[in-house]
């Protein structure tokens, strides 16, 4: 297997980052982002580090993955909680080790800030494959239903 490289995203990433979150969308909501939107989004986290950041996942310079961490502070904990979100693994290197090493990442940038306490991520109910994924590199359900209202 080749070595799997995991890298904090830069503003040249945008447009990989934008087609992977168009492809997540599409095969796991069947929903077409609408570009102009995406795009906007995904450059903000790039220019803001305080609205989180992105990781690419790279097999010999080719990005095959990414995800997005984002923050949520809690005053329950006095810490914040990594919301990972905007995962991708492109369809050929599923199963091949680009999440696992996505997440170690995570693992190991939080455990160097003393403000994180842990780290989530949602998941859409009917991804069972996802799910298992999860479960495997050692995360748990949570007790939480997910609700939300749009504007």
């Amino acid at each position: 297997m080749e070595k799997i490289k995991i890298r904090k995203a830069q503003k040249q990433d945008a447009q990989t980052i934008i087609d992977f979150n168009r492809s997540m969308a599409l095969e796991t909501e069947d929903k077409d982002l609408d570009f102009r939107t995406i795009s906007r989004g995904v450059k903000a986290v790039l220019e803001d580090k305080n609205k989180g950041f992105y990781l690419i996942a790279e097999i010999d310079g080719q990005a095959v993955g990414s995800l997005m961490i984002t923050f949520e502070w809690s005053d329950w904990r006095n810490g914040f909680f990594w919301w990972i979100q905007s995962v991708y693994v492109v369809k050929e290197q599923r199963r091949q080790g680009a999440y696992t090493a996505l997440h170690k990442k995570v693992r190991d940038l939080a455990r160097q800030n003393d403000d994180v306490i842990g780290f989530r991520l949602y998941v859409e109910k009917n991804n069972i494959s996802a799910q298992k994924t999860y479960e495997k590199i050692g995360m748990q359900p949570t007790y939480y239903k997910m609700y939300e209202e749009m504007k």
